[in-house]
């Protein structure tokens, strides 16, 4: 199974990816996990992508595609992968693209979680977290016991800059801009799968599944 996860802000993505990448036996790959091990280990496309991060830009396609090639070609993929966080832009999944092609390989599906925006303010909006501890909560799925304070270690919880309103607003504006076009992408390449995000995570990793398969992408057909 080669498959990307794609959805706006808040719409759930590494958590059904996970789920995704247990069932077909895959790796999970996520893209900013894939950021940050470079960044850790300095190498040379992570200080590239650490540099744009830093002064507050956007990776540029060619280091971020370089970087996703670099981690599907490891050993574990070979199978197959579920990619999470990417492609963000067109240029991404047209660089994918040409990655499996000169395999002689090709992506599977693309998943598209879709959520409204009021769902994707109250997921964001709701989201906290612990100032010492970094344990995460959510006011309405995951609450604390007591308001405002961690139950792992009684320090208080606030909300995170990227969880603020504007800055929702902000990466909604960037994600309609930069992503809604892959999608159309995807579309016509009879490639794209539709799933309403809004449901519990069991719902929605249930209709995922039964979408997979009505396609005839099951559990065993990993390769």
């Amino acid at each position: 199974m080669r498959l990307v996860v794609l959805g706006a802000p808040g719409a759930g993505k590494g958590t059904q990816a996970s789920q995704l990448a247990e069932y077909y036996n895959c790796p999970h790959v996520s893209t900013g996990e894939t950021f940050r091990k470079a960044i850790q280990n300095q190498t040379e496309l992570g200080k590239e992508a650490d540099r744009h991060i830093s002064q507050g830009r956007l990776v540029p396609d060619d280091i971020t595609i370089e970087l996703v090639k670099q981690r599907i070609e490891e050993p574990d993929c070979q199978i197959g992968f579920i990619l999470d966080g990417y492609p963000r832009t067109v240029p991404q999944a047209a660089g994918l693209d040409e990655i499996l092609s000169k395999k002689g390989l090709s992506l599977d599906a693309a998943l598209h979680l879709e959520l409204s925006e009021k769902e994707i303010f109250r997921r964001l909006g709701n989201r906290r977290v612990c100032t010492k501890c970094g344990a995460n909560y959510h006011l309405d799925s995951l609450p604390p016991k007591h308001p405002g304070k961690c139950d792992r270690c009684g320090s208080p919880l606030v909300q995170r800059d990227d969880d603020q309103i504007d800055t929702i607003k902000k990466r909604l504006i960037v994600y309609h801009q930069q992503t809604r076009p892959v999608l159309d992408y995807y579309e016509k390449q009879s490639k794209l799968l539709v799933v309403n995000g809004e449901g519990s995570i069991s719902s929605v990793y249930n209709a995922i599944i039964n979408n997979l398969e009505t396609r005839s992408l099951r559990a065993n057909d990993c390769h």
